[in-house]
């Protein structure tokens, strides 16, 4: 990775380069709101949301909460409790049946999709408000990657999203992806520079998907690659290598016809944007397109996979964080190519932090080097919404923090976004039999490989774990399925192994009666325990 070549820049000016310069003027007024949320992150804040409450008076949580819409920071607090998606549940069942005048006193036009904690999907209120807020995170990371990288807008851009629509609800509401919704939402001049079709990402089989993506990719000249997860990266420069024989016939032909999609018949609308392009020589990314920037997270476990690319992609890259960001919402934006994480974004959404004793910190309040747990209020009907991930604060800008994602709280297993949760491995456990104890592990290669290590006369098999695995959690299927993550692999214990465990624990400190059985080891130091390695 190359280093970067300017510190953090926190300001736009009005000097730059051309295609900067007229992005900036279109958003002015976005830019004098994020200037006054540097200057002013208080002010900033209160203005949020009192235009959240607004939208939350009459709604059967505002009654419920007495919620009358000038309350201010401190008094909204009173009001509203901290709460998981779990807590929100009881509003969210309604919505999703169809109910108006739940969350919000808006219309809830769709629901936004992801992974949920006991295995089904966490569907989440999408109001135009909640379209905004977004857009407006993600127009000020563009904004800021024009300002540093004139050249990303000279070709084309290779996305990889998540379909904006995956299906109903018997109530009519559509559902489906964040990253997708994104796209579609966005400009038609940004638009334009896409290099793959919305359709593409349609596509049900996931190795028909990609080959469909490289084949428009490559007759592109792509300087830049957006994708959430990192391995996606990779999972690109490996597919490119395997599908080099069909696609080399596609692009001298002009067509889609070979690998995964031979005997597929195309609509003329595909046909007529296939072109015959050059046949790459070598078929490795970095190799194929003079790629300015490849933008993804960078934060939590990024970082094993981005230390993989510049060998798979065939050469250095500038590598771009995405910002904090995810389906609930928006939250800090990077200014420069050095940063894992970003400036937060206090003209979006509410935030909060917990420290580590559950202590509520507003963003001007916290301190550098310490972590704290994200709680959001936001225009879709999220109040005071624990998302359970921990940040990091390496810096200021201001009284605004500089925050790096960290890791998923409590014991949750995550290298693609999978969030695997200790109920979920323990559910698909039960596969295994009367064994004496089992804990699920990462091992980290190029395409990580859950392992499950057990004591005890196992019955299940590994495959079967793969299988419990995946009926747990939808995104865990998902990675699997896209060959992000590998088959869950068994690694039998010697008798013993989780007493010596509590005893190590014991000795460590730990109470003996409050030594939990080692379900999920998250951190390399408790498997090393656990092996007594």
């Amino acid at each position: 990775m190359r280093l970067p070549t300017a510190p953090t820049q926190p300001r736009f000016p009005e000097s730059g380069n051309g295609p900067y310069r007229l992005f900036r003027g279109v958003n002015q007024k976005l830019v004098e709101r994020w200037n006054t949320s540097l200057d002013s992150p208080v002010e900033a804040q209160q203005d949020r949301l009192r235009e959240i409450l607004g939208r939350a008076v009459g709604s059967a949580f505002g009654h419920e909460h007495g919620l009358v819409g000038h309350e201010d920071l401190e008094a909204f607090r009173q009001k509203v409790p901290v709460r998981s998606y779990d807590g929100h549940a009881p509003w969210m069942e309604r919505v999703h049946r169809g109910e108006s005048g739940v969350l919000v006193n808006v219309p809830v036009t769709g629901l936004l999709k992801t992974s949920g904690t006991t295995g089904a999907a966490k569907l989440l209120p999408l109001t135009d408000a909640y379209e905004r807020e977004v857009q407006e995170g993600q127009t000020l990371w563009r904004l800021a990657l024009m300002r540093d990288h004139e050249r990303v807008t000279k070709g084309s851009a290779l996305t990889v999203v998540s379909p904006a629509t995956e299906g109903r609800l018997p109530s009519g509401l559509p559902f489906g992806n964040n990253t997708g919704r994104m796209q579609a939402s966005q400009p038609w001049y940004v638009k334009l520079r896409y290099a793959v079709p919305d359709w593409v990402f349609g596509i049900e089989d996931s190795e028909a998907r990609v080959y469909a993506l490289l084949r428009f990719a490559l007759q592109a000249d792509v300087t830049s690659i957006t994708t959430a997860n990192p391995s996606t990266l990779l999972l690109l420069a490996r597919k490119l290598l395997e599908f080099q024989a069909p696609l080399t016939r596609d692009l001298a032909e002009g067509t889609m016809r070979h690998g995964p999609l031979a005997g597929w018949r195309l609509p003329r609308r595909v046909r007529w944007r296939l072109k015959k392009a050059r046949v790459p020589t070598d078929w490795r990314p970095a190799r194929i397109w003079d790629l300015e920037t490849v933008n993804c997270w960078k934060g939590g476990p990024a970082r094993f996979f981005l230390d993989r690319l510049p060998e798979a992609f065939g050469g250095e890259v500038t590598v771009r964080e995405v910002g904090i960001t995810a389906s609930e919402g928006y939250f800090a934006v990077p200014m420069g190519d050095g940063e894992d994480g970003g400036v937060a974004w206090l003209g979006g959404h509410v935030l909060e932090f917990l420290d580590s004793s559950g202590r509520a910190h507003w963003a001007w309040e916290l301190e550098e080097g310490r972590e704290y747990r994200l709680v959001v209020t936001t225009s879709g009907g999220l109040y005071r919404y624990d998302l359970n991930d921990v940040l990091e604060v390496t810096g200021h800008v201001g009284q605004v923090p500089i925050l790096r994602f960290v890791r998923k709280g409590g014991n949750v297993l995550n290298v693609t976004g999978e969030k695997l949760t200790e109920d979920q491995v323990l559910r698909a456990g039960r596969v295994l039999g009367p064994v004496v104890g089992f804990t699920a592990h990462y091992r980290m290669d190029e395409v990580p490989a859950l392992v499950v290590a057990y004591e005890g006369a196992a019955q299940g098999t590994a495959e079967a774990m793969d299988r419990a695995l995946c009926e747990a959690n939808i995104e865990f299927a998902s990675k699997r399925s896209s060959g992000r993550l590998a088959p869950v692999e068994l690694l039998e214990l010697p008798a013993g192994s989780y007493a010596a465990y509590r005893g190590a624990r014991v000795a460590q400190g730990a109470s003996d009666g409050q030594v939990k059985d080692l379900v999920v080891a998250v951190t390399e130091a408790q498997w090393r325990t656990l092996l007594r390695r």
